[in-house]
């Protein structure tokens, strides 16, 4: 078999078998389980999450967030960049609030990157906070290289290097939160 078209056809089929057929508008969003229920966890939580991004994006890279949880709150600040926002004139950073941080993007089971609780939690929080209101790519996004929705974490990673987040290799525009010293 003629392998200059043999190797691009199987390129082709991997890609398209990595995306969902069914749509972003179908895909699951349901919760994944893995974040503290904050009715029953009164202490503040910090946590990390990444999944992969959604469609043939999700065969290189994740899409990360942030979740926040002040102490005795009943639900979460979750923080996170949407490139789709920006497309219709709207900013790129997102705050929600939500019991439930943990859910799937968009077909994808996220993984818990970092989670931090109680009093280093809620000594963390605030400086996470103001390093959220410092980010200084809130109206832009792009794929590649930046900034996008790992450039946002790494951002806070950077500005708050108590926190210990360390990104995968996957989080791919990560590396634009450097473009600023």
């Amino acid at each position: 078999m003629n392998l200059h078209i043999f190797v691009p056809t199987c390129l082709l089929l991997f890609f398209l078998s990595a995306s969902s057929s069914d749509g972003w508008q179908t895909a699951s969003r349901e919760p994944a389980g893995i974040a503290p229920d904050p009715k029953e966890e009164k202490r503040a939580v910090v946590e990390v999450y990444a999944a992969d991004a959604y469609g043939w994006k999700g065969v290189f890279a994740v899409h990360t967030w942030i979740a926040l949880k002040e102490e005795n709150a009943d639900n979460y600040s979750l923080f996170e960049v949407v490139g789709w926002r920006v497309n219709r004139g709207g900013i790129a950073l997102r705050q929600t609030t939500t019991i439930t941080p943990d859910k799937y993007w968009y077909g994808a089971k996220p993984e818990k990157l970092l989670s931090v609780q109680g009093e280093k939690a809620s000594q963390l929080i605030p400086k996470i906070l103001n390093a959220i209101a410092r980010y200084p790519w809130t109206n832009e996004y792009r794929v590649f290289p930046g900034p996008n929705s790992n450039t946002f974490p790494a951002w806070i990673a950077k500005e708050v290097p108590e926190l210990g987040l360390e990104l995968p290799f996957t989080a791919f525009g990560s590396g634009y939160a450097d473009t600023l010293n």
